[in-house]
């Protein structure tokens, strides 16, 4: 059984966040979540919320489920739109910034 969850349009450059769910790849999700508390980057508690997600669909569709068993068995990030802003520059011109978002997809499975 496999179950996903989605976080769509996070406030973190996909670029930054990988780096964190390149860590939880194929782990144990009790292990998953221990890792994701103290890993030092921004990426790692919207991660955290969304293998939360991803445990809690798996549970609402079997209550007998032994959530040792499960294991992040595909997590990936997609780029999402950026959101673009103005900083004032000399000479009255603009330069634009471009803040990144980010798609977080996580698929938790028992099978091995």
């Amino acid at each position: 059984m496999e179950k996903e969850a989605h976080a769509r349009f996070v406030r973190i450059s996909a670029r930054k966040a990988r780096t964190v769910i390149d860590v939880i790849r194929g782990k144990n999700v009790e292990d998953a979540m221990d890792l994701l508390k103290f890993i030092p980057r921004a990426g790692a508690r919207p991660i955290e919320k969304v293998l939360k997600c991803a445990v809690a669909n798996a549970r609402t569709q079997d209550s007998s489920l032994d959530e040792r068993s499960l294991t992040v068995a595909r997590c990936w990030i997609d780029q999402g739109p950026a959101i673009g802003r103005w900083r004032p520059r000399a000479y009255g011109r603009a330069s634009k910034i471009r803040k990144g978002t980010s798609h977080i997809s996580i698929v938790v499975s028992d099978e091995v």
